[in-house]
């Protein structure tokens, strides 16, 4: 059966017509879906019992089991969520001042091997559906009962790898009738997939884009991140460049700091040299180890330095926030899991 959140609005009143019903029936279904954020279609209660029954045999509702849910000492929230095929992926929603903000999934393992993230090495299963990420942040209001404010997609998977269900749950998220998350409060973060970022200027959703960037020459990127072989530091920059030209929207750059690797202050002058003229924001992240990890955080002096030669040389340069690691569940921390024994 058909994922019913699988579809737009405007998917869903030629969805409805297909069924032979009136399309302000799919407003209405909309409204339960993502204001009520009912669990089936019997609580649909302006619908007829009849379309209630016609929508319960043509659609499924996927609504996603909690397996495990872990709370940090910070308050930070980590959710094993089964995704009904045997698999399961990780979504953790985090606090700050501003409000609660979630890391979604966006595919059941990731292709792109960066060295320290926890997912490298486990097998791509395929990609998550739009409604199956749209899900992750209804299964957590519904679990909390708080609204989420922000969304960064920085979970499981490289999000323009899957770029046609994430640009589809990006709509569905920040439709007035629906979620209603404005684009300003979504980020979606990359690795560096040249051409996507192109495509994405041309979606006219005004999101954050963040690049994971991670080192400030070729050798040094290629072996943190393979996907500097087919994109390298030249060709993503140029692309961030245009990006910004044609968005007029500022890009934040993410920068995972590695103990004795990419940590010193001759990489924070190339990082300079190489930003210089930008609208871009540098997130210094303090990298987190990972089981058969090649790399160790930084110390706490050479991340503020590193912090303070950016800033004092005209890069903006704050430093994440750690959240959740003492759960697994900061960043680079997240992983497929599979339910088959």
């Amino acid at each position: 059966m058909k994922n019913i959140k699988d579809f737009t609005l405007d998917e869903l009143k030629e969805e409805l017509q297909n069924l032979g019903e009136k399309p302000f029936r799919a407003t209405q279904i909309f409204h339960w879906l993502y204001v009520e954020k009912v669990k089936s279609f019997e609580e649909m209660t302006d619908l007829s019992v009849s379309l209630r029954e016609k929508l319960s045999q043509e659609y499924t509702m996927c609504n996603f089991n909690i397996l495990r849910k872990l709370e940090a000492s910070d308050g930070t929230k980590k959710y094993l969520f089964d995704v009904l095929d045997g698999n399961a992926i990780e979504t953790v929603l985090m606090e700050y001042h501003h409000g609660k903000t979630i890391c979604v999934s966006s595919q059941i393992g990731c292709k792109m091997g960066c060295k320290f993230c926890a997912s490298t090495g486990i097998p791509f299963i395929r990609s998550l559906t739009a409604g199956e990420i749209v899900e992750q942040l209804i299964a957590v209001e519904q679990d909390t009962g708080d609204r989420i404010s922000n969304i960064v997609f920085m979970g499981i998977g490289e999000p323009l790898d899957n770029y046609d269900n994430v640009i589809k749950a990006i709509r569905i998220i920040n439709h007035p009738k629906g979620l209603n998350i404005g684009a300003r409060h979504i980020s979606v973060s990359t690795s560096g997939l040249v051409p996507k970022i192109y495509d994405l200027a041309k979606e006219n959703i005004p999101c954050t884009l963040s690049i994971s960037l991670h080192a400030t020459n070729d050798e040094k990127r290629s072996s943190m991140m393979p996907v500097n072989n087919a994109f390298n530091i030249e060709k993503l920059i140029k692309a961030c460049k245009d990006y910004i030209a044609a968005t007029n929207r500022r890009i934040s750059f993410e920068y995972a700091l590695a103990k004795d690797n990419n940590d010193n202050l001759e990489d924070a002058k190339e990082l300079v040299k190489l930003l210089r003229g930008m609208n871009a924001h540098v997130n210094l992240i303090p990298i987190n180890k990972i089981e058969n990890g090649a790399y160790t955080k930084s110390t706490n002096e050479n991340i503020i330095k590193f912090r303070d030669y950016l800033n004092d040389h005209g890069i903006v340069a704050t430093i994440r926030r750690e959240l959740g690691s003492d759960i697994d569940a900061a960043c680079g921390q997240l992983r497929r899991q599979s339910l088959k024994k």
